[in-house]
């Protein structure tokens, strides 16, 4: 059996991985694959780097925290396009859409790892987080421990005022909208400013770098279940009520088709050489890596084939 982490399990992030999984469409492929959450990212990195896991859908550039240079790690293709975070503020502040100033003096929760991305956008609009413009920390677990979905916890946090404003994914965004406690602010896959943010980073699906170089029919095998789960959500949207119903609570369970809906035009398997230079970019400035990523050092390029198959 293949395990397969995801640093959210609730949410849209990493929904077409775990759509091949309840759908059976890495089963159609030949493939026993079982999910797992590991949170934050970094820590499903190195479960990966460990050999707990064997593959990864997460954020593309987190491979970082486990593998220096993208060395030892290769991905496979991406589940979707661009950074796919939301910086949701509490309704209070009449935060304007595009306007990332309404953070200043504020109090922002944000995943290890994840936000990076926020910092870097802030820093290109003006604010600087490092000088203490605004305090960007992780979220306390909520009461009773248990496994620990960011999402939810950023939405809960937010209603109960916990933090001003939150940098999450499109689930806790629904919800803190929906309720009313809260407003999108920055939407990097859909706001023009800053203009390089939606290529800092993607929702990727990575192995060992191993994997592919000795087991090339399954490194396939893995990504037709993804291309698969993808053709199949974009035929069929309602899909995602059944994948939510196995996988969610009720209440999110109930949102994820419209949410999914709404990503279904960046659902796209490939992998360019613009997008890995955009993340080589973000991880320079972000000094994660020392020098430039090389598209062959990062992506398993032979897959291409299959990205549109």
């Amino acid at each position: 059996m293949l395990k397969l982490a995801v640093p959210d399990l609730v949410s849209n992030s990493y929904f077409p991985a775990e759509a091949a999984v309840e759908l059976g469409l890495f089963r159609d492929q030949g493939l026993d694959v079982s999910l797992r959450l590991i949170f934050p990212v970094n820590k499903a990195y190195e479960a990966l780097r460990d050999g707990e896991v064997d593959i990864v859908a997460g954020s593309a550039h987190s491979a970082l925290a486990a593998f220096p240079g993208f060395r030892g790690v290769r991905l496979l293709c991406a589940q979707s396009q661009g950074m796919y975070w939301f910086l949701v503020m509490h309704a209070d502040f009449a935060g304007v859409r595009g306007d990332l100033s309404v953070v200043r003096g504020k109090r922002i929760g944000a995943a290890p790892w994840v936000e990076m991305g926020l910092r870097r956008a802030l820093a290109e609009a003006g604010v600087d987080s490092e000088a203490g413009d605004v305090t960007i920390a992780p979220i306390p677990p909520p009461p009773g421990g248990g496994a620990m979905n960011f999402g939810l916890n950023a939405a809960r946090a937010l209603e109960e005022r916990l933090i001003d404003g939150f940098w999450a994914n499109g689930m806790a965004a629904e919800i803190a909208t929906r309720s009313g406690v809260g407003t999108v602010v920055f939407d990097a896959r859909r706001d023009a400013s800053p203009a390089d943010a939606f290529g800092y980073t993607f929702a990727s699906v990575a192995t060992r770098a191993s994997l592919p170089a000795e087991r090339p029919e399954e490194a396939a095998a893995i990504v037709r279940g993804i291309c698969a789960a993808q053709s199949a959500l974009r035929s069929d949207v309602s899909l995602a009520a059944r994948v939510g119903q196995a996988l969610f609570p009720a209440r999110e369970a109930a949102l994820i088709t419209d949410i999914v809906r709404r990503d279904l035009p960046f659902y796209d398997a490939a992998i360019s050489r613009e997008t890995v230079n955009g993340m080589s970019r973000f991880a320079r400035a972000l000094k994660l890596a020392d020098d430039d990523l090389v598209y062959e050092d990062v992506v398993s390029a032979e897959l291409a084939p299959l990205w549109s198959a």
